[in-house]
């Protein structure tokens, strides 16, 4: 945007460790944020002190990416912006959530709706989710990815593994994510394959999965990789890459696994069949997991090659950031 000529501002956390005052070109604005001292309720704090700080200011359009923790405040919006408002996923679907904090998420959604001037839907089922629910337009404009085309075979040995003779899954350990059916079809499939579970375990959920599985050993928790060279190489070189997200929009890493060109088995849901379309598997339990293990990446690069042309023509950043460009400006027509 900023290379386009436009002005723009992102508000950050006081405590980021980033400190400049710009980065390339973007001017970043720091506002206090008490999250880390006093929990979850501090988002809301700094999202208020944000829109204090905004309506000092004299934006044309203010962009907010999500709605939890800043629709509560959207009466005190600066009334000389245009506000637009990604919708994100369907937080109050999420598990992890009690019943009287789904209900905020289901209140604040409309809240945010209610305060917007415009939305945005980064994925279909998201999009067809707020015509239904609401009665109002929102502009799909999904995430984007970049192509992985440089994979170098080194990178496995650091793990222990072999082309092609491993599965694995990237997500947030979570109940919604359908970690414990993709084990469970894991642990009674006749392959003793590694199956590598990526993403941060030292949680509850994560420790109750650890015990769960202690005594499979092919089933290995890694943690947390934040290397994307390591990550991108891992989705690159699996057999079947499990993609279990069943809440939310257009997943990140879906896209990525997608750009890295990963055989994919996603959940059957709306949202991962609007990306992937006929080129995945889909499971709904354990079962099913269980057959698409028995099955070998070489034989279906039909489908690996077509999700990656999917990113390379609708998916890129470039199309995605001149898709945002083109809507913004017209919101402010």
């Amino acid at each position: 945007m900023v290379r386009r000529g436009h002005e723009v501002f992102v508000y950050n956390s006081h405590s980021h460790p980033f400190q400049e005052k710009n980065f390339q070109g973007v001017n970043i604005i720091h506002i206090k944020d008490p999250e880390n001292k006093i929990g979850a309720f501090g988002q809301f704090i700094y999202d208020l002190n944000c829109i204090l700080d905004a309506r000092r200011r004299k934006f044309d359009l203010i962009l907010q990416l999500g709605y939890t923790s800043s629709s509560i405040w959207g009466g005190i919006m600066p009334t000389g912006a245009i506000i637009v408002t990604n919708m994100d996923g369907l937080e109050w679907k999420r598990s992890k959530y009690n019943k009287l904090t789904k209900k905020f998420l289901k209140r604040a959604e409309k809240w945010a709706i209610d305060t917007s001037d415009f939305l945005i839907s980064d994925s279909l089922g998201i999009q067809e989710y707020i015509k239904n629910k609401y009665g109002e337009t929102s502009k799909y404009i999904p995430y984007g990815a970049g192509l992985f085309e440089t994979p170098e075979r080194t990178i496995l040995e650091e793990y222990d593994l072999s082309e092609m003779n491993y599965n694995m899954l990237i997500a947030r350990l979570e109940p919604e994510n359908n970690i414990e059916t993709i084990l469970d079809g894991v642990v009674i499939g006749a392959t003793n394959f590694p199956f590598l579970v990526i993403g941060k375990h030292e949680t509850a959920y994560g420790d109750y999965l650890k015990k769960k599985y202690q005594g499979h050993n092919h089933i290995r928790f890694l943690g947390g990789v934040y290397n994307i060279e390591h990550l991108n190489n891992l989705r690159f070189f699996s057999n079947i890459y499990f993609h279990g997200h069943s809440v939310g929009g257009t997943n990140p890493s879906l896209l990525e696994a997608m750009a890295s060109g990963s055989l994919i088995a996603a959940h059957n849901n709306i949202f991962n069949k609007s990306i992937l379309g006929e080129d995945a598997f889909y499971f709904n339990n354990k079962n099913e997991v269980t057959a698409f293990i028995e099955k070998r990446k070489d034989a279906y690069s039909e489908m690996v090659a077509n999700n990656f042309n999917k990113i390379k023509d609708e998916y890129t950043w470039d199309k995605i950031n001149l898709e945002y460009e083109q809507f913004l400006m017209a919101c402010l027509s």
